[in-house]
């Protein structure tokens, strides 16, 4: 924290500290000085001993707190070490990190590969410097309260535990929530309260109340593409990012699912480890989510130390324990597996490698495939011939949600009804708008004053004016997303089990060459992450590249019908959503109501409200808006 002119009350800081000693359980530093305060708590990775902190430079007019991994630190020191830099620890990535800053100031994170969220405080300038990954894989939470005093940290409840913090419910986040089942960055669901943007950076100054981040990396994804022709060189370049990775003092191992990208990480792991990778896997007792048999599978083929265990109906109750780990409201459904794997993990490894990023990097989800075929027939019509003709159809036809897939219609006469961008936020959205609009109270219509949640979307869509449609949805998924769905799930459960877990796909050095072919090597004759497929063709079984795409998921339909069923009861009558008089009792009692009878499945929605609910207890914000 930053407080202008005045004193930092240590007790507060421990407090603050104290809220996320899971995510370093090792060990504890602060720094006190002339209105400035860090703190840090330490899970002990690379150079137990020698890496603790914060960690001081510059005549000690240098200070650093940080939290992640630079794979690359080896080579940046001797690079230091050539130009003069003398280092006191063996091998602390965080004495790189700080001597890197002292050579080539804010520019240090330009050089950096890796994983990473950091404060730089510089006496000698009077600033901070705050950092964010280029991707997000780690998280930074910020905030400046009326007396100018500045906090941060890397998660909201260690904000929450300084005294007086505002706490008032921001509505466009809510929205944004109910519609995405997260709250995308930089939003919290807290007004005045920020996370730092992936590929970011923050510079505050003694004496400003004001600042605005800078970006400093984002993928590219308008250069003109290029052809794939050399599949080998995706195993080379995958396999450098899983070997930098490895490095670690600590025992290490990975998540295996069974689909493509976690075995492939397993094994490259395996072909660069003398021993057994430990790997773990979460199955399911209800069979029709059961892929554990292909976790075996990849286990069998690389000779891994495989560990399962099954996820039941019992995990749904891990809705009060999912709202203390996230904080925000989180409705995705796979942070409940995500959580058990990393407990799992944890019994055995301080460390995990993960196959996250490779659907959104090269095109693996079915949305994509959809989108590209929705994109040939909108190409081809006029706006205003498709606004009326499928506009009007998707208002006449039924939702059919019990009908075979291809009878379920009106959700492809919306999207072709909308624009690229408006169309491709209606396919990611938990709750459509046809639903979510219905949730809404006529307090909440007013006072979100026409503000609709697709704007994030235009806003990022922006940016990369002229990108294949492809690229450009893929672009959106990297902004949003991946963010703040995929890396917040990964990081809270991981770091809520002291764990820390890896993701080489989304090394940037591989995601940006991966981003330069064109869209054809991503869905080629209508199959995703075409060029994945190709080069692990020989390396993995046939029949995990073959299986069909299957998403980290758990039977949440049938859970809300039968052992949640109470659960549904209850919402209904929630004090803390009524109280807000933003949310539809009579909407919320149908949707319920219908989920149980079967007439229609509203699993993702009454998922949403159940977390939400128990977020806005945990959180007791002014919902007075």
């Amino acid at each position: 924290m930053v407080a202008e002119g005045g004193q930092i009350d240590q007790s507060v800081l421990r407090r603050m500290t104290d809220q996320i000693a899971h995510r370093g359980p090792d060990g504890e530093g602060f720094h006190w000085g002339r209105g400035v305060a860090l703190g840090h708590r330490r899970l002990a990775i690379l150079d137990e001993t020698g890496g603790v902190q914060p960690m001081y430079g510059a005549d000690d007019q240098v200070v650093i707190t940080y939290n992640g991994e630079i794979y690359n630190f080896q080579l940046l020191r001797r690079e230091l070490e050539l130009l003069g830099h003398v280092f006191r620890t063996d091998h602390s990535d965080t004495e790189v990190l700080l001597h890197a800053y002292l050579e080539w100031g804010r520019e240090c994170v330009n050089r950096l590969r890796g994983m990473f969220a950091f404060a730089i405080w510089d006496n000698r300038t009077g600033e901070l410097m705050l950092a964010r990954d280029r991707l997000g894989i780690k998280p930074i939470y910020h905030c400046t309260l009326p007396d100018g005093t500045f906090l941060f940290g890397s998660e909201l409840k260690a904000l929450l535990a300084y005294p007086g913090i505002p706490r008032k419910l921001r509505l466009d986040a809510l929205e944004d929530y109910l519609a995405l089942g997260y709250v995308p960055d930089p939003k919290t669901i807290i007004d005045g309260i920020q996370k730092l943007s992936a590929g970011h950076i923050l510079i505050r100054r003694r004496g400003q109340m004001h600042h605005r981040p800078e970006r400093y990396w984002a993928p590219d994804v308008s250069t003109p593409p290029v052809k794939a022709n050399d599949e080998g060189e995706f195993l080379e370049r995958l396999e450098e990012a899983v070997k930098m990775r490895m490095v670690a003092d600590v025992p290490l191992g990975a998540f295996l699912s069974g689909g493509i990208d976690s075995s492939t990480v397993v094994g490259l792991m395996s072909r660069n480890n003398p021993e057994p990778v430990e790997t773990c896997a979460i199955g399911s007792e209800d069979p029709a989510y059961d892929e554990s048999g292909f976790a075996q599978m990849a286990a069998d083929h690389f000779g891994t130390h495989h560990r399962l265990r099954l996820s039941s109906a019992r995990d749904g109750f891990l809705l009060k324990r999912m709202a203390q780990v996230f904080d925000e409201p989180f409705a995705d459904l796979s942070a409940l597996p995500t959580y058990r794997v990393c407990g799992l993990a944890s019994e055995k490894v301080k460390v995990a490698l993960s196959g996250d990023g490779g659907d959104e990097l090269f095109a693996g989800y079915r949305r994509y495939r959809f989108h590209m075929m929705e994109e040939g027939l909108r190409a081809g019509l006029p706006e205003g011939f498709r606004r009326t003709v499928f506009g009007t159809l998707a208002r006449v036809y039924p939702k059919l949600d019990r009908a075979p897939k291809f009878l379920r219609a009106k959700s492809t006469f919306e999207a072709l009804a909308r624009s690229s961008v408006d169309a491709y936020f209606q396919s990611v959205s938990r709750t459509p708008d046809r639903e979510r609009l219905r949730l809404h109270s006529a307090k909440m219509t007013a006072r979100l004053a026409g503000y609709h949640p697709h704007e994030t979307f235009r806003d990022v869509a922006a940016e990369v004016p002229g990108a294949h449609p492809l690229s450009m949805v893929q672009y959106i998924d990297f902004m949003t997303w991946l963010p703040g769905d995929i890396l917040t799930k990964v990081d809270r459960a991981s770091m809520a089990h002291s764990l820390e877990v890896r993701v080489p796909i989304l090394d940037h050095k591989f995601v940006e060459w991966g981003l330069r072919f064109d869209p054809d090597s991503r869905i080629h004759e209508g199959e995703g992450k075409s060029i994945f497929k190709r080069a692990v063709r020989g390396f993995l079984p046939d029949q995990i590249i073959d299986r069909p795409k299957r998403g980290f998921d758990v039977p949440a339909v049938q859970w809300l019908r039968h052992e949640l069923a109470p659960e549904l009861e209850k919402l209904q009558n929630s004090e803390i959503l009524m109280d807000t008089g933003l949310l539809d009792r009579r909407a919320i009692a149908r949707m319920a109501d219908e989920h149980l009878r079967e007439s229609r499945d509203h699993h993702a929605t009454l998922w949403s409200l159940l977390t939400l609910d128990r977020s806005l207890k945990r959180l007791e914000l002014d919902t007075g808006v």
